[in-house]
């Protein structure tokens, strides 16, 4: 399967200690994935597959959820010289992409 590919998405910069904690979300989520995986592949009982499932998804989903409260608190600028200011329409279309 190809990876989706967003269209018209605005960047943003992320600061170094919130990228950090977002690596940090997403490697933990990826090592939950993998138990996922394993518990699966190995029969594993319903309802803990489906209790690390949700874990997963909502790890993720706080990952994407910490960048945009990042780019709100660092994308929306009013200083001129600010190379590539992102508009509140900007930071609201990449919050829903999340939804």
């Amino acid at each position: 399967m190809l990876p989706a590919q967003v269209v018209d998405a605005p960047s943003v910069a992320i600061p170094p200690e919130v990228q950090r904690q977002v690596i940090n979300r997403l490697k933990r989520a990826r090592g939950q994935l993998d138990a996922v995986i394993e518990a699966v592949s190995n029969g594993g009982e319903c309802r803990g597959v489906v209790t690390q499932l949700a874990a997963v998804s909502s790890a993720v989903h706080r990952a994407g959820f910490v960048i945009v409260a990042s780019g709100m608190k660092n994308c929306l600028s009013t200083d001129p010289d600010e190379p590539d200011p992102k508009t509140i329409e900007e930071i609201e279309k990449l919050f829903m992409m999340l939804s």
